[in-house]
């Protein structure tokens, strides 16, 4: 019994060691007490056609069924929900589905979650006006109401109406309680923030109820691939602030935000062109880790599959400051044939940050 035990020890430590090194391994957290936050990229390109939205709904599947396996607290869109908002006749190349059909879709893969997690959602250019951000008007409130999910009322603490003077989820903030992390405030907002925003967002950062909250901070444009903050881009709308704006005016002078995350910037090539981190020393002598991450070219192609399924699992380790990332396709992981792809492991995608 004792060495048929010992060989069985062997076997299985071989087994184990065999699938890690093969990269074919089932995402777990690295320690059980660990929580963690998953981040969708922009998913306009699953949504502008039909042949690809499964593929957005078997990622936000794959998320709900691992809610009590990674202890999911809550999940993060850098937005573009739509490839656009408003858009009747679509040319069979850059899409095949109306903006009524491509909110539709984005709305359906969302239902997977709802009533389950709490999910963060930072709309996009894309996510305004008719094509691309022509205006603020947007069909984003129509699909995402906060009736909709019962998650968003235990945790959603204070918003800010988007500039119709509507009160919508578009600047809103969620409060997260945890048990080694302290309390965490979400800030998410509009695409472009206005410059009340930013205003509303430092002031519910630094007010009596949430200063010692660490904050983490969700917008859709902000820096570029090479890390860069984003000075201006080419929109038609009032008070608009990129990276260098949202940086001087909320992310710098507020001391208790820790972490941001925005999507937005893309390009045709490698995957680390269209993902960044950088790090930098706020006002109060604090680290801030600013990651940006999208996957809609990640099979090289504009008018692909829409991303190859790619998102981030950050694991917050029970020490109270570190974050492992990990870049994980469970369009990939669905099958043992391709499960050894399911993972990036680049130094870019599986990396890790301490939030103090």
């Amino acid at each position: 019994m004792k060495y048929t035990l010992i060989i069985l020890l062997v076997f299985t430590t071989l087994f184990s060691s065999a699938k890690e090194g093969d990269a074919v391994v089932k995402p777990t957290l690295s320690d059980p007490k660990s929580f963690s936050i998953v981040v969708l990229p922009d998913l306009q390109s699953y949504a502008k056609f039909a042949r690809n939205q499964p593929v957005m709904d078997l990622m936000t599947a794959w998320t709900a069924s691992q809610i009590a396996n990674l202890n999911i607290k809550a999940v993060f869109c850098t937005g573009d929900l739509v490839e656009q908002n408003e858009h009747m006749m679509p040319d069979g190349v850059s899409g095949d589905q109306t903006g009524v059909e491509q909110w539709i879709s984005s709305s359906k893969a969302f239902e997977k979650l709802d009533n389950k997690v709490p999910y963060m959602i930072s709309a996009g250019n894309h996510d305004y006006g008719y094509v691309r951000a022509e205006n603020r008007k947007t069909k984003f409130n129509e699909y995402f109401p906060v009736e909709r999910n019962s998650k968003w009322k235990e945790s959603l603490v204070s918003y800010y109406t988007n500039v119709h003077g509507e009160q919508t989820l578009e600047n809103a903030a969620f409060e997260i309680k945890t048990e080694y992390w302290g309390d965490l405030l979400i800030i998410n907002t509009e695409f472009a923030p206005r410059d009340e925003v930013l205003s509303w967002a430092k002031r519910i950062s630094e007010s009596t109820r949430f200063s010692d909250h660490k904050v983490i901070f969700l917008t859709h444009s902000y820096q570029d691939g090479d890390g860069e903050l984003i000075l201006e881009e080419d929109y038609d709308l009032a008070e608009p602030n990129y990276g260098v704006a949202i940086w001087n005016k909320l992310i710098e002078p507020v001391a208790n935000i820790r972490l941001l995350i925005c999507g937005h910037y893309c390009t045709i090539g490698n995957d680390d062109d269209n993902v960044s981190m950088r790090e930098d020393i706020n006002k109060a002598g604090n680290s801030i880790h600013q990651m940006m991450f999208n996957a809609q070219t990640a099979d090289r192609e504009w008018f692909g599959n829409g991303g190859d399924g790619w998102l981030r699992i950050l694991e917050f380790l029970p020490d109270g400051k570190t974050v492992l990332v990990k870049t994980y396709s469970p369009l990939f992981g669905f099958s043992p044939t391709t499960a050894n792809k399911a993972w990036r492991r680049e130094s870019y995608d599986e990396f890790k940050m301490i939030i103090k």
